[in-house]
């Protein structure tokens, strides 16, 4: 039987010539980010700032930053880009922090410290919750499945932020961590961290503030003459922050930061081991090589941009989001869903099948993300979207009239799938059904 091509090792290897033809042949296939056709998962900065990604990567592709005897120069680059970035946030002196492989690996290290310092300094928690607002990621859901934590989920106010009174109420002995969003992903808007603070300080519970996204605009927002909520360590309820380097910070993925007042909490998220005949073990975060390439890579962006490099970048893309977002109101059946403060927002209507739209948008060559409750569509701003955001705009306007008069119930595709959720929980686990897509697409 012919195998599968693929499947196996190849007896003599390919030539490099070979490999980069099909590479690049597979690449045809995925959405054109660097044209603006995706609205999410890739943030460019464009050709220059490529290049010093490339060129930082490549220098340190091989160093791990697990022994920072052996490689001093990682932890120069890391120290470096936790203090800059700390000072950013308007951290205090006594700030530290660690550099992750993303936002997830951040939500989880700061659970997971949380956690540690209640069972030390509480040993009558055995049974510890967190409370999060609905809109937060699921990285902080999967932190607390890995680490027993119960979640607590509040809900949204009509704002999109978290209703603060259910906070309060849900707080209880058990509660360890709170978490707020600068901004959500969902809807682009910042949860009251001041109000939150206030409740952290008054029950001795931590306050983490989930800003990766927000990490490397809203800082520039403020300079701009821009609203932005309080959200950074000048509230001081607030224990630590989260900033991915590779979203809004441009760098290379996987590039995040987690960020703590003090070292205090942050030694509770290290691990070490005594007992193993390898020596004595330590490492700071989840991973144990920690790729010295992403490092580096951040470390290069964030010199080679500086303060005016992301003010430029930030009032770039702050200006095509007024511009995308006055548009999407001038088709008359769509609006924006809350108050957004930076460039991630979302597209809702009261007036049309959404998901429709989005797929009549995919016909288009625009790849646009799926939310509900409620039914949304999201988009992420980037540089690229400023030289399409007219061709966008136009298309936008095609799609709604398309698809205004439609039925829902012949919708196609993803649509069909997305109308009928709102049914499936009655009729099926909607956690297995995911769970079996996600079997089916990553099987051999």
């Amino acid at each position: 039987m012919k195998e599968k091509k693929g499947n196996c090792l190849s007896k003599k290897g390919s030539s490099l010539e070979t490999l980069l033809a099909e590479m690049k042949e597979a690449r045809s296939a995925d959405v054109g980010w660097k044209n603006g056709q995706s609205w999410g998962l890739v943030y460019h900065a464009g050709e220059e700032v490529d290049q010093v990604i490339k060129e930082g990567h490549n220098l340190f592709s091989h160093g791990n930053a697990l022994d920072p005897q052996a490689f001093p120069s990682l932890k120069k680059f890391e120290t470096e880009v936790v203090a800059q970035t700390a000072s950013l946030l308007n951290a205090g002196p006594d700030a530290v922090g660690s550099m992750t492989s993303g936002g997830s690996e951040s939500s989880l290290m700061t659970v997971k410290a949380s956690r540690d310092q209640a069972y030390s300094e509480k040993p009558q928690i055995t049974e510890p919750e967190m409370i999060i607002p609905e809109s937060a990621h699921p990285a902080l859901d999967k932190a607390a499945h890995y680490l027993r934590i119960k979640t607590v989920r509040i809900p949204l106010a009509t704002d999109y932020r978290v209703d603060l009174e259910a906070v309060r109420q849900s707080i209880n002995a058990n509660t360890i961590l709170l978490v707020g969003s600068a901004p959500s992903y969902p809807h682009g808007v910042v949860d009251p961290i001041e109000e939150l603070g206030q409740l952290a300080l008054e029950r001795n519970i931590n306050l983490h503030v989930d800003a990766c996204l927000g990490g490397f605009v809203l800082p520039f927002l403020e300079r701009l003459n821009y609203f932005v909520p309080p959200f950074d360590f000048r509230i001081p309820g607030v224990t630590s922050i989260a900033a991915d380097l590779h979203k809004y910070g441009y760098t290379a993925k996987g590039a995040s930061l987690v960020i703590y007042r003090n070292s205090k909490l942050r030694r509770h998220q290290f691990f070490t081991l005594t007992s193993w005949p390898g020596g004595l073990f330590g490492s700071s975060t989840i991973t144990g090589t920690k790729p010295g390439g992403p490092i580096a890579a951040a470390w290069a962006v964030l010199n080679y941009l500086g303060e005016e490099g992301y003010m430029r970048l930030v009032r770039e893309v702050m200006d095509t989001t007024c511009i995308l977002q006055e548009g999407i109101k001038n088709t008359g059946q769509l609006e924006i869903l809350g108050q957004p403060v930076m460039s991630v927002f979302a597209i809702g209507s009261n007036k049309l099948d959404i998901y429709a739209l989005a797929d009549a948008m995919v016909k288009k060559g625009w790849q646009l993300g799926r939310q509900h409750l409620p039914p949304a569509l999201h988009l992420t701003v980037t540089p690229p979207h400023t030289k399409i955001r007219e061709a966008f705009l136009a298309d936008l306007e095609k799609a709604v009239r398309e698809v205004e008069d439609q039925d829902p119930e012949n919708c196609e595709g993803i649509a069909a799938m997305y109308a009928m959720m709102g049914t499936m929980c009655s009729q099926v686990d909607l956690k297995s059904f995911a769970i079996d897509y996600l079997d089916k697409t990553y099987r051999v």
